[in-house]
């Protein structure tokens, strides 16, 4: 493949540039992708001290990637405009503040405002990162240096699932939290390491193209993000409005997608008429772009899926403390950690439509074991091999399509496509979270009001004074407070236990195969990607 570094002729020995830019970039990258997974981690805390149900902590991954993707674009084009180096540190110091909201936040509503403060910091971290990488290498190193980019969010994850776990079970996830200001300060001490950037103040910024895409990426998130409370189809009581019955949250998502057609129309127009669009329509003009780009966002909603189930599962299902999800996790997050790393020596023997197209059938035969073989203890031999070979498919898609991505367009265009890339992954990452949480809680109060009519043991009085129209996932500990406070017997109350653990199980396994749905859908963008290995390019 071909690599983002200009065309220039070498004589002898490529000089190497110095690794510690490399280490302040991999930092930059962490320390957005360590919040994101210290989030679902830090559940069970956050849940009984804000006293709040799960999914509301899944709402916090919606907002910062809200941040994130809505503005993305317009970070790329402000750190052209003055200067990547300037602009990675302002939003290292905007995401230390962020840091500072969450841990002294009283309440959940001002943990999720850090939230979104984080990812206004994201947006204008995520496009300088490319760029700076084509800034400080080239040739074979720089190569290296975009391998590296990859793998700094699989590392992350791993840091986070075990200092978070053991952080937030021992001390509290505040603590968690509070390491993430260090690590912000940290960032911003060695960004003066960096290689000073020239500002180009000739850069125009597009504000309808910013308005569009925001507008668009805003919709579209809190539309799935709503599907749950609102209604999927027809309008719960919970939705501001209604529409003839029909659910607002639907409609938003439509409503995206449609602004977002016209965001593309208004950059076409941009470019026509010879002005500068939001984003370089180079990195996205092509059928092999947008199918990478469609590809992409599948593996990182399925990973978010992931991310969020399990630790949902084992925290608030089981009880269990947070080190326990770390310790569950570990072996999906390892294998996506060093699958993202080794990927790359695959690819002078295999064509990335070969490796795209084996990666998402073992993320199907994965996901889909896991729906098998799933029980209440997630230590078993069967479920550690199921999210062994998920996290084998994940690590080197994630990896292999960025790399596609990255190496399709000039060193110029590096900060598109790391906005592209910043985009794709974090709305997807919203968007995953956000459909599993509703699909699973759906599921779940299907199940359960589906046995509690047919059931003898659960009487029609019993079932007024629980509030039936609210279900979400609960442990056993909960059910028996909640039930403790009606007029439940014994007998009631075991019969209720069994209930609600039969179905939250059931909902888990439906989750599970329809990720394995998404997978194999996922084959069908794959038939774009480039068929061809490195030594196959024509030269031009």
């Amino acid at each position: 493949m071909a690599t983002l570094s200009d065309s220039t002729a070498r004589t002898g020995a490529e000089v190497r540039d110095s690794w510690v830019p490399m280490i302040v970039i991999a930092l930059g990258q962490m320390l957005m992708s360590f919040n994101v997974a210290a989030i679902p981690v830090s559940m069970s805390g956050m849940v009984e001290s804000f006293n709040t149900p799960p999914t509301t902590v899944g709402t916090a991954v919606v907002l910062y990637s809200l941040g994130v993707s809505g503005f993305i674009m317009l970070g790329a084009k402000l750190g052209q405009r003055f200067g990547s180096k300037v602009f990675f540190q302002t939003a290292a110091g905007l995401f230390l503040l962020a840091m500072v909201t969450i841990v002294l936040s009283p309440t959940a509503e001002i943990m999720l405002a850090g939230q979104g403060l984080a990812g206004f910091a994201g947006a204008a971290l995520v496009p300088t990162l490319v760029v700076l990488i084509a800034d400080h290498y080239r040739g074979k190193q720089q190569a290296e240096a975009v391998g590296w980019l990859g793998s700094a969010r699989a590392i992350a994850g791993v840091l986070a699932f075990i200092i978070v776990g053991s952080v937030a079970t021992w001390l509290s996830w505040r603590w968690a939290f509070g390491l993430l200001i260090v690590h912000s300060a940290v960032l911003l001490l060695l960004s003066f390491q960096l290689k000073p950037s020239r500002p180009k103040p000739d850069v125009k910024i597009d504000l309808i193209g910013v308005l569009l895409s925001s507008a668009a990426v805003i919709c579209i998130i809190f539309g799935f993000n709503n599907l749950r409370t609102w209604g999927v189809l027809l309008a719960r009581p919970a939705a501001p409005f209604d529409l003839v019955g029909v659910s607002p949250a639907p409609a938003l998502i439509v409503v995206g997608v449609a602004i977002l057609a016209a965001f593309v129309a208004w950059s076409h127009r941009q470019a026509s008429a010879g002005k500068t669009p939001l984003i370089a329509l180079e990195v996205v003009d092509s059928p092999r772009e947008w199918m990478t780009v469609v590809a992409l966002f599948a593996i990182v909603a399925m990973e978010g899926a992931i991310n969020f189930s399990v630790p949902l599962y084992i925290q608030i299902v089981q009880g269990s403390p947070a080190f326990q999800t770390s310790i569950a996790m570990m072996p999906f997050m390892l294998t996506v950690f060093f699958t993202a790393i080794l990927i790359v020596r695959l690819y002078k023997r295999f064509t990335p439509r070969q490796i795209a197209t084996g990666a998402f059938l073992l993320v199907a035969a994965g996901t889909a074991w896991l729906a098998t073989v799933v029980r209440n203890d997630w230590s078993v031999p069967p479920v550690i091999a199921g999210l062994i070979v998920v996290g084998l498919g994940q690590g080197a898609l994630v990896t292999l399509l960025f790399n596609v991505l990255v190496t399709a367009s000039p060193k110029e265009l590096a900060g598109d496509v790391g906005a592209l890339r910043g985009v794709t992954q974090n709305l997807a990452a919203a968007v995953g979270t956000a459909v599993v949480g509703a699909v699973l809680v759906g599921l779940l109060s299907t199940m359960i009001i589906g046995q509690l009519n047919q059931n003898p043991v659960i009487t029609a009085e019993l079932k007024d004074e629980v509030n039936l129209t609210n279900l979400n996932f609960m442990s056993d500990v909960q059910i028996k407070e909640r039930l403790g406070a009606t007029s439940a017997t014994p007998d009631q109350l075991e019969e209720a236990l069994r209930i609600n653990a039969e179905a939250r199980i059931r909902a888990l396994k439906v989750g599970f195969l329809c990720l394995t749905g998404l997978a194999l859908l996922s084959l069908f963008p794959c038939r774009w990607l480039p068929n061809y290995r490195p030594d196959e390019i024509p030269s031009t």
